[in-house]
């Protein structure tokens, strides 16, 4: 889809079981890495990665 190109950086909430749901998509690492540090407060124990999702470039 168009914008997941315009919109590589993604935030990804980890889950039990090998699952994971995407939480948010952006344009550059710093506004994944805001939006990440604003989850992280308000979801401690909840664990979070942020990925380049390489998939959506062709």
């Amino acid at each position: 889809m168009y914008s997941e190109r315009l919109h590589p950086w993604v935030v990804i909430r980890l889950l039990p079981k090998m699952q994971r749901t995407v939480v948010g998509r952006f344009r550059n690492r710093s506004d994944a890495e805001g939006h990440l540090w604003a989850l992280k407060r308000l979801m401690p124990d909840a664990q979070f990665v942020i990925v380049f999702d390489v998939g959506n470039l062709k």
